[in-house]
């Protein structure tokens, strides 16, 4: 399952999240939706890929081994769709119908994000103080666009 999704989803790790529900949660029933939204939160303030919340979903379900047959099965198809074909990109990106697929990948990628707010939003917002937040922190956002990442970010590797 893990391997399907990701070979059929581009953009970030978030764009894998409303696939990863559907089949975690709603085809197989592996974990429940507080477990899958807890999940995915830690995936989000950890370092590192959002999408390595399969290796989780893997450890939360079977285990150790099955952890690590679902990490691979999310980083193969990657690997094999980004890595391998990059010196033909870097060759023929510039060509119309190139062009055109990335535009293409790049809308269904933000739908796919959007997808992920949607499935997000509605396990997460639960009572009026968790929807005031979210409205709040979308007014921020909203105003200012370009946050420094010193002024977010918890472990600051350069100084301030």
């Amino acid at each position: 399952m893990f391997a399907y999704t990701e070979s059929f989803v581009l953009g970030s790790g978030l764009a894998i999240v409303p696939f990863l529900y559907g089949g975690v949660v709603k085809e197989h029933g592996w974990l429940p939706d507080r477990q899958f939204v807890d999940a995915v939160a830690v995936a989000m303030i950890k370092p590192g890929p959002v999408v390595i919340t399969t290796g989780l979903f893997g450890y939360l379900v079977a285990g150790f081994w099955s952890a690590v047959v679902a990490a691979l099965a999310t980083f193969v198809p990657c690997y094999l769709f980004t890595i391998l074909p990059a010196p033909y990109f870097k060759k023929y990106g510039k060509r119309p119908a190139i062009v055109a697929v990335v535009d293409g990948v790049t809308a269904a990628a933000i739908g796919s994000i959007t997808g992920a707010v949607i499935v997000l939003g509605q396990r997460a917002i639960t009572d009026w103080i968790t929807a005031g937040l979210a409205l709040a922190t979308v007014a921020v956002l909203w105003r200012f666009k370009k946050i420094p990442s010193r002024w977010w970010c918890l472990s600051q590797s350069e100084p301030w």
